[in-house]
């Protein structure tokens, strides 16, 4: 199994573990993309697990949150990794 694939593995497990739903991807420019979904208090731990943790070994030189909205109804019913 790739290294990258084991990265974004434990964005899934944290992103899980905290609540929240959506998906997560790695991008051909080395980055990560995604969408994170849930109550307000679980999206913003999720934002900060990503900014300040990561995955084991990563290397979180910026991150970029946009196009936050409120939505009326999940979009998701679970948090995957896209290939």
């Amino acid at each position: 199994m790739p290294a990258f694939v084991l990265l974004i593995e434990y964005t899934e497990g944290e992103a899980k573990k905290i609540g929240v739903v959506g998906w997560v991807k790695n991008t051909s420019k080395g980055t990560v993309t995604g969408q994170v979904q849930g109550p307000e208090d679980k999206v913003n731990s999720m934002k900060s697990w990503l900014s300040k943790v990561g995955s084991p070994s990563s290397r979180i030189d910026r991150t970029n949150f946009s196009n936050e909205k409120t939505i009326s109804k999940l979009e998701y019913s679970n948090f995957s990794i896209r290939y």
